[in-house]
């Protein structure tokens, strides 16, 4: 079984580096773990370089948060699947930066972004020059999508302010509440102390389903990205995949079974993104174990 696509390293390895960043407005969709669960956020992007997308999106990230990224680049056949890490968050503004590109993803955006500078050389010239071809003053890429300082200064003051009536409502709290928090603490335990201890629940081992059962209960589902090389060479095939669902409909583990090598990886990919509507064994959510199969045609 052929290896996961390889990884190209970034270009630039400083910030000080100045690129081209050009206007671009599609649909994108951002997946960030919370306690384990994902969570898809639905944006818009305004601007892309070959580092990163500046986007406005419809939920709160944190800077630092490792995030799926999937959007559509014009004439470009195929959705992008890739990660990226925010670099900058104030309010719905969102920046990214890319990290882990395969190779064929790294040369799609290169050429897009040189199709463009093409398209606007006046861009490219500002951009060496140090100046960004979306914004009249200097920017880094570090600073990608970011307000001008003295929003960022009125952010920050706000911010100031709610954290500290946040923390003068917490210490009013604990200083009238102390005392009858710790008269209900004892008599809780004392309490607690005469209740006969209970067995845990025991976990329902997992439950063994039919492929066509699971792909009826599918609630979100992405197509594989059919690699080039695969495409030009007339590689065609089904893949099949030993898929283990967790109880709140995620997909916990994916593994190949057979099925062409230079397809699969592409196909692990896709249903690692999958969800389904949990699976109920006498009215509980359990694991579910199950064999899908992605089917690959060039017609």
């Amino acid at each position: 079984m052929s290896a996961a696509a390889t990884q190209a390293p970034l270009r630039g390895v400083t910030n000080t580096r100045r690129v081209p960043r050009f206007p671009l407005s599609v649909r994108a969709d951002v997946t960030v773990l919370r306690s384990g669960i994902p969570y898809s956020i639905p944006g818009r992007s305004v601007s892309m370089g070959e580092r990163g997308l500046g986007l406005v999106l419809a939920g709160e990230l944190r800077p630092g948060d490792a995030v799926g990224l999937e959007f559509r680049l014009p004439d470009v056949r195929g959705p992008f699947r890739l990660k990226a890490i925010v670099r900058y968050q104030a309010l719905l503004h969102c920046g990214l930066e890319f990290v882990g590109l395969t190779s064929e993803q790294q040369t799609l955006i290169e050429h897009w972004a040189h199709t463009k500078s093409a398209a606007n050389p006046a861009a490219g010239s500002r951009a060496a020059s140090g100046q960004s071809a979306a914004l009249p003053r200097k920017t880094t890429d570090a600073a990608f999508m970011r307000p001008p300082v003295r929003k960022r200064r009125a952010q920050y003051l706000r911010g100031a302010a709610f954290r500290r009536s946040l923390v003068i409502a917490l210490v009013g709290t604990l200083l009238l509440g102390g005392l009858g928090w710790w008269h209900w603490y004892h008599a809780w335990s004392e309490l607690e102390s005469q209740i006969p201890g209970s067995k845990p629940i025991s976990q329902p081992p997992p439950a063994t389903v039919p492929a066509e059962v699971m792909e009826g209960r599918v609630t979100h589902k992405l197509d594989p990205i059919y690699p080039e090389a695969a495409r030009q060479a007339n590689i065609q095939g089904v893949v099949a995949l030993d898929v283990v669902i967790a109880p709140d409909g995620s997909v916990a583990d994916v593994r190949p079974v057979s099925g062409p090598e230079a397809l699969t990886p592409a196909a692990v990919d896709a249903v690692k993104w999958w969800r389904f509507q949990p699976y109920l064994v006498n009215g509980q959510a359990v694991e579910v174990k199950t064999r899908l199969a992605v089917d690959f045609r060039t017609d």
